[in-house]
């Protein structure tokens, strides 16, 4: 896809990053000042899609023409909604929890246009199974950080991470932290709307 615009990542997640490298995209970087806080009286859908869409306008104001482009991945347990762990006892309690259960992951994407400063936004939710883990496991891998920066506490791209995963329902790249598919779509459309 002929993309007419620059593209602007409203993301600090060298994940992301990747993703969209590796479908050819060129595009900056710009770290959003948004917090991460979820409203509980919220879906977790509407949660990620709230915060995907702050980060992308948080970007967007200081824009004149671009593609703006904001995400926000979290994890879903029995309810609980799992962001990035506050430490490492909060790393090792999450991925304790999804040990041998079916959890989901959640990715909300949203695409600011300026200057017409029209939005689009979408979701993505994909099924995940982990095998059970014993603890030295757990301890081993929040020891080597990789945990810190990742919605409920693991990266199936990871070393250790990818062997947590016992199968998954959905999208991969979601999971990774970007749908790529969904988003690839949506920006097609997107661009022929404004067009």
């Amino acid at each position: 896809m002929k993309v007419k615009k620059k593209i602007i990542l409203a993301s600090a997640s060298p994940r992301r990053q990747i993703l969209l490298q590796q479908i050819g995209f060129d595009f900056e970087i710009r770290h959003s000042s948004v917090e991460e806080v979820f409203d509980k009286t919220k879906t977790p859908e509407e949660n990620v899609i709230r915060l995907a869409e702050a980060k992308a306008l948080d970007i967007a104001k200081d824009i004149e023409h671009a593609f703006i482009i904001g995400a926000d991945t979290i994890v879903v347990m029995n309810g609980e909604m799992m962001g990035k762990p506050a430490d490492d006892g909060d790393a090792f309690r999450m991925l304790k929890k999804l040990s041998g259960r079916e959890h989901k992951v959640f990715t909300g994407f949203a695409i600011v246009d300026k200057p017409s400063n029209k939005i689009v936004s979408n979701v993505e939710i994909t099924s995940v199974k982990f095998r059970d883990l014993e603890d030295e496991e757990i301890l081993e891998y929040v020891k080597s950080k990789s945990p810190t920066d990742k919605a409920g506490a693991y990266g199936i791209q990871d070393d250790y991470g990818a062997v947590f995963v016992e199968r998954i329902n959905g999208c991969f790249y979601n999971v990774v932290g970007f749908p790529l598919t969904k988003f690839y779509i949506t920006l097609q459309k997107f661009q022929k709307e404004i067009a």
